[in-house]
This record gives C-alpha cells, sequence and structure tokens, in this order.
C-alpha cells in the first residue's frame, strides 16, 4: 500500500530501518524508569530461589543486578526514547496520510530544525524530524525523541513564519519535557519488571516473550492515546507554550506569533471536533497565559523577507 510505503520511508529517514524490539533486559531497560525496579528484581528472584527454578546464589545476583539495573534507568535513555518514539510515528502515520509538497516539508524541516538547535534539547538520539500531514484536522503531535507532525489545518493558521514557529516550538517543548514518556502508566513497567526477575535466569520463550511483547506494545498505546484522542493535561500544554516563546526569543522571533496562531486558531476550530479543540485548552486560556510571561499581547510585524519565504513556501497549504 501507497501508506505504508510513505510510512517506512519516513521511519527510514528518522535513523534506522525496521523495529527491533528484543526480549531480556533490552526490553526491561527500555520500559524500565522507577525505583522499584530493583525490589521487583529482588521478589521475582526469591521466588524463582524459593521453588528450585535457581540457585540463591543465583538470586542474590540478580538482586544485586537488578538494584544496578533501577540505579541506570532512572530514566528512559535517548536512545531508548528514540525507539519509543519511532514507533509512535508509525502508530501516527497510520491515522494520517503524509503531505507530499517536498518544498513545504523541507521548509518546515528547516525552520524546526534551527528552532530545536536553540532548545534545552537541542539533539536527540536520531535527531529531530518535522513531517506535514495531510489533513484538514487542526493538530500537531511530538512523538518521543523528535518526531514532529503538524497537519496542514493548523498550518493554516499561520499568518507568518513567527506563528509557524510557534507551531513547531511547542512541539518541541512537549519533546524536551518528555511529556510523551510520561504517559506510560506505571504498570507497564511493573508488570514487565516482575517477567524480568523471574524469568532472567533463564530463555525467554513463548508466555513470557509475549507478555513482554505485549507491556512494551501497552506503554506504545498509553502514548498514542494521549497524544490522539485525550491531549496532555492543561498543566503540560501551559509549559510547552512557555518552552516555545522561550525557544522563539532565542532565535529572533516574536513569541506574539503563538497569540497570533491562537486567535486564527480560535475562528478556525469546530468546539466539537477532533484535534486541538479535542486534545487542548481553550485558545483564550492559553492566550491569557502565555501574556504573563511575554507581556501583553501585541500584533506581530515580521521582516518583508521572511514572509515573502513563508508565504512562498506553504502557497498550496
Amino acid at each position: 500500500m501507497k501508506t505504508d510505503r510513505n510510512r517506512r520511508a519516513f521511519l527510514i529517514s528518522a535513523g534506522k530501518t525496521g523495529l527491533a524490539i528484543t526480549a531480556g533486559p533490552a526490553l526491561a531497560a527500555l520500559l524500565a524508569g522507577c525505583e522499584t525496579m530493583g525490589q521487583i528484581t529482588e521478589v521475582g528472584s526469591n521466588i524463582a530461589a524459593s521453588t528450585g527454578l535457581i540457585s540463591h546464589d543465583q538470586a542474590a545476583s540478580l538482586t544485586r543486578s537488578g538494584h544496578a539495573v533501577a540505579k541506570t534507568f532512572t530514566d528512559i535513555t535517548p536512545e531508548q526514547e528514540y525507539y519509543i518514539g519511532r514507533t509512535v510515528g508509525a502508530v501516527i502515520l497510520e491515522k494520517y496520510r503524509p503531505y507530499s509538497d517536498t518544498n513545504a516539508n523541507r521548509y518546515v524541516n528547516l525552520l524546526g530544525q534551527s528552532l530545536a538547535q536553540v532548545s534545552d534539547m537541542p539533539q536527540t538520539y536520531g535527531g529531530y524530524h518535522f513531517l506535514i500531514l495531510d489533513s484538514d484536522d487542526i493538530n500537531a503531535l511530538s512523538a518521543p525523541g523528535g518526531l514532529i507532525f503538524v497537519t496542514r489545518g493548523l498550518l493554516r493558521c499561520c499568518r507568518s513564519e513567527d506563528a509557524a514557529a510557534a507551531v513547531l516550538a511547542h512541539e518541541i517543548g512537549h519533546v524536551q519535557l518528555q511529556h510523551g514518556l510520561q504517559a506510560i502508566k506505571k504498570s507497564r513497567i511493573t508488570s514487565a519488571i516482575a517477567i524480568i526477575g523471574v524469568e532472567s535466569a533463564k530463555t525467554f520463550a513463548g508466555q513470557d516473550l509475549a507478555n513482554l511483547t505485549q507491556a512494551f506494545e501497552g506503554a506504545i498505546t498509553d502514548i498514542t492515546k494521549t497524544l490522539i484522542n485525550n491531549g496532555y493535561s492543561r498543566s503540560y500544554e501551559y509549559s510547552a507554550d512557555q518552552a516555545a516563546a522561550t525557544i522563539m526569543g532565542r532565535l529572533g522571533y516574536d513569541p506574539n506569533g503563538l497569540a497570533d496562531m491562537l486567535m486564527e486558531m480560535e475562528q478556525r476550530l469546530d468546539p466539537g471536533g477532533l484535534g486541538f479543540a479535542k486534545t487542548h485548552p481553550d485558545p483564550a486560556a492559553r492566550i491569557s497565559s502565555i501574556e504573563k510571561h511575554i507581556g501583553r499581547y501585541r500584533p506581530v510585524a515580521p521582516p518583508s523577507s521572511r514572509q515573502a519565504r513563508f508565504e512562498k513556501a506553504l502557497v498550496r497549504i
């Protein structure tokens, strides 16, 4: 199918080909990120020893390893975040078709890369990648690790490059604050680590592998459900707006571009529709919040050369 080819091409451009999901410590590390990992491993090891699956010496060794891994993976590593983000990106591209205008995508990538370089997280394991989605929905989505998607509908709400920069900087803010990863339910982590604790002295197979794979899939579902269906909390959205204003200012863009975009969006949004109307706070509330950080709103007056560049790149959006 054409969608499959487009999705594959995009994921290849994000770094590596194929999705490697392996059982054992690698998957445990992928899902782990809490202090309970060592405790769960200890419990699992003791159970395994008491039932004769492993010796008490092996149980002690596993317990020491579990606590060491718990310390090491207090946070998900950039590489693990990258693999999670690629999978989330693939799910997003099951729902939305990529927009095929090469010039428009090149422009959005150049703008996004420039903003990312002045953010608090200028580098990710697989790098930042930006893609326009061929949809009239007013929406933007950011997968962990730096895969950022924006719909044609949302770009139509941007009347200047400063406004377009605000959209991308907001999504970069979600990435640098790791809001997507924080959507993973802790039960996913503890379930996977409980299996690891008992089974790490044996070879993974059958139901154990299936359970670990299910835990990984559940983690991806947690993130995509938040992004597409539920949206982030109001506090997350406001903090991403604040991050966007900071990022824009560092690159010389007017943070009022964010308010400009939100005002235009408010005129276009269907209150009962999908996209931002469903997953984001009311635009007026966001404008009020951002004004506390950038001062009272004033219209954006971009340089003529910048405006001409913006209009040329997105003329067909």
